[in-house]
C-alpha cells in the first residue's frame, strides 16, 4: 500500500490569507497552522499537510526577486521531505512570480502549484477554499507512485495552467487567469481531469535538482503606442545599468520602422542590452520579418519572443542575463523552450 503524500503549503501573502473578524469587520491574517480546523474538507484528502508562512505576509504589489529566492529556498530546504508544494501568493503578480520559479527550478520532479483567490478565505462567497483544496489535491495526485504533475503550475477557478503561460486578465471575476497560447493541464469539475499529453516532463529524470537563485533585474518593459516619441524611447534605453528590455510590439511583432527608432535599438544592442520582441496581444505570436515593419528589428538583432507572455519573458530575461552569454547564445536559448514557455513549433 502506498504511503500518504506529504504536501507543504507555503504562504507568502495575498488575499487568500485574509479572514474577517466579525466583531470588527476588519480583515486579519489567517493562521495556516490551523488550516484543517478552518477547512475541515481537507481531512478528506489522502495526504498529510504541513504549512510554512512568511514572517511578514507580502502584498502582491510588493513582490520582488528577493522574495522569489525566499520561496525557492523554502522549497529547496523541504524538497526531499515533501511530495508536492502549494504556494499561496497575491494574484496580481502571481504570473510573474510563478513564471520566475519555473525558470529557477531545473530538473524539477515534483509539483509546485501556485494559487490564491479574489476574495479572502473568510468571506462567505470566497473562491479561496476551492482553489486551495483542488491545488492540494493536484499536488498529491500520483500514478504508479509518481506525481502526475511535475512542473510549476498555476491553479485558479477550475483550471490548472502551466505557470509560465499565464496572464491575469480580470481583477473582479473568479476566472482571473488565462493561458491563451497553451491549453489547460487539468480541469476540475465533477471529476479532476488531467490532460497528460500537454504536461511538461524532464527527458532525463535522473538529473539532480538545480536551483538558479541569481536573477538580474536590471531590465525594463518598453510598451509601444502610436505617437511614442524619440525622447521616451531614448530615456528608457539609457537607464543606468540596463541589461535587458522586453519590447511590447503590435500584432505579430511589428514596430515603427522609422530611422531614429531602429538606430536607438541598434545602439542599445551594440551596448550589450538584450532586446526581446513580445506581442502586446494576449494570444498569438511574434513573427519577425513577416511584415515589413518587423524586418528591421530582425536585422539589427532583436530577439523573437515567439508566443511567450510578457510575464514569462521578464522571468526568462532575469534568468538568462546571469549566464554571461554572447548575443548569439542568448538568442538561441531565449528562442528555445526551456520550461515549456514557448510552443514547440517555434522552439528550435
Amino acid at each position: 500500500m502506498s504511503r500518504k503524500p506529504n504536501i507543504l503549503i507555503v504562504y507568502t501573502g495575498g488575499t487568500i490569507g485574509m479572514i474577517k473578524d466579525y466583531k470588527t469587520n476588519a480583515l486579519k491574517a489567517f493562521d495556516f497552522n490551523q488550516i484543517t480546523k478552518n477547512i475541515p474538507e481537507l481531512e478528506q484528502l489522502n495526504c498529510t499537510i504541513k504549512t510554512i508562512s512568511f514572517n511578514e505576509p507580502i502584498d502582491s504589489s510588493n513582490m520582488n526577486t528577493s522574495f522569489y529566492v525566499e520561496i525557492a529556498e523554502t522549497i529547496e530546504t523541504n524538497y526531499e521531505k515533501f511530495d508536492g508544494f502549494v504556494v499561496l501568493t497575491g494574484s496580481d503578480t502571481m504570473s510573474y512570480t510563478a513564471s520566475a520559479i519555473s525558470f529557477m527550478f531545473e530538473n524539477l520532479q515534483k509539483p509546485i502549484i501556485f494559487t490564491g483567490s479574489q476574495l479572502p478565505i473568510g468571506d462567505l462567497r470566497t473562491d479561496a477554499k476551492e482553489n486551495l483544496i483542488t491545488s492540494i489535491e493536484i499536488a498529491c495526485s500520483r500514478k504508479k507512485d509518481k506525481p502526475i504533475v511535475s512542473e510549476v503550475c498555476l491553479y485558479f477557478e477550475y483550471k490548472l495552467y502551466r505557470a509560465n503561460r499565464t496572464t491575469k486578465i480580470n481583477a473582479e471575476q473568479f476566472e482571473a487567469f488565462t493561458s491563451m497560447n497553451y491549453p489547460p493541464l487539468a480541469e476540475s469539475g465533477v471529476h479532476l481531469n488531467f490532460n497528460k499529453h500537454y504536461m511538461y516532463h524532464q527527458k532525463n529524470d535522473e538529473k539532480p535538482l538545480v536551483i538558479r537563485k541569481k536573477l538580474v533585474n536590471d531590465i525594463a518593459i518598453l510598451k509601444l503606442f502610436p505617437g511614442i516619441t524619440k525622447e521616451v524611447v531614448e530615456s528608457i534605453l539609457n537607464i543606468k545599468n540596463l541589461k535587458g528590455i522586453v519590447l511590447e510590439t503590435y500584432g505579430a511583432g511589428n514596430a515603427p520602422n522609422t530611422t531614429w527608432f531602429l538606430e536607438l535599438l541598434k545602439s542599445a544592442i551594440l551596448n550589450n542590452i538584450r532586446i526581446v520582441n513580445v506581442t502586446q496581444c494576449k494570444g498569438g505570436a511574434v513573427s519577425q520579418g513577416h511584415y515589413e515593419t518587423s524586418v528591421g528589428l530582425k536585422e539589427i538583432g532583436v530577439i523573437s519572443g515567439n508566443d511567450i507572455t510578457t510575464e514569462s519573458a521578464v522571468a526568462k530575461l532575469m534568468y538568462l542575463l546571469n549566464e554571461n552569454l554572447s548575443l548569439k547564445e542568448f538568442t538561441y536559448y531565449f528562442e528555445k523552450s526551456l520550461r515549456g514557455e514557448i510552443s514547440d513549433v517555434f522552439s528550435s
